[in-house]
């Protein structure tokens, strides 16, 4: 899996969505303070990692205890979006000991409804990705700034029908682990106020599940926090790693 990591005292492990990759995470990592060590992988199937298929929500995050390991051994602090908040909880809730804190944004931890008919929507759509024209639609329907519409079509051309059926089912299909509430570290959990009903009944849901966690509602954005609301993220990771 690739990965870039900087350089600094305090490791942050930046888990990018569905459909995109690492870059992402740039208006973000530019509000982050000096010493804050970045750790940003493409996760499978996506970005720089395109040639490696999206098997399972299981085998990513063993791969991504061994990126801590080696980048964070002594724990990072992990945020997550959509697919990565997923693989956030997980972390967590397996892997505490190398988790300093979370920050869950726009995790969808209620299934959703007709998993099947969606994921064969999704198959029959897959061709399309491919197409400049639709992945230009689709980055304009996700809040994609325009300097990362370069990036966003490079990645709809390169991820797999395969990877985008496995992660997307493991996506619409995900719910909470049960060791989720014995995570004792900090938890913030952000969903955009434009969001659909699933998900603030999955962010609600999220806080509930661990008492001491906290529920924030971003105004103005819809499933697009942090490439419309980085500061929103940015504050979070801060509050956490300031005492």
């Amino acid at each position: 899996m690739y990965v870039d990591a900087g350089e600094g005292d305090e490791p942050v492990l930046m888990l990018h969505g569905a459909g995109v990759s690492g870059w992402m995470w740039e208006p973000v990592r530019a509000l982050l303070p000096p010493g804050m060590k970045a750790i940003v992988p493409d996760l499978p199937g996506f970005g720089r990692s395109a040639n490696l298929p999206y098997v399972s929500h299981t085998a990513t995050v063993g791969e991504l205890r061994g990126i801590l390991e080696r980048h964070a051994p002594h724990g990072a602090h992990v945020v997550g979006f959509s697919l990565g908040a997923q693989l956030a909880i997980l972390l967590a809730a397996e892997f505490p000991q190398l988790v300093r804190s979370v920050t869950v944004v726009s995790a969808e931890t209620k299934p959703a409804p007709l998993p099947g008919y969606t994921l064969a929507l999704l198959a029959l759509a897959a061709p399309l990705s491919r197409q400049r024209w639709f992945a230009r639609a689709q980055a304009r329907q996700l809040g994609i700034p325009e300097q990362f519409w370069d990036e966003y079509l490079r990645d709809s051309a390169s991820t797999s029908r395969d990877t985008l059926i496995a992660s997307v089912g493991e996506n619409i299909r995900f719910t909470l682990p049960a060791t989720w509430s014995e995570y004792r570290g900090p938890v913030g959990i952000l969903v955009g106020a434009r969001e659909r009903k699933l998900m603030h009944d999955s962010a609600a849901l999220t806080a509930s599940a661990l008492p001491g966690s906290s529920l924030r509602t971003v105004e103005g954005s819809a499933h697009d926090v942090p490439l419309t609301n980085p500061h929103a993220i940015a504050s979070e990771l801060k509050r956490k790693i300031t005492p």
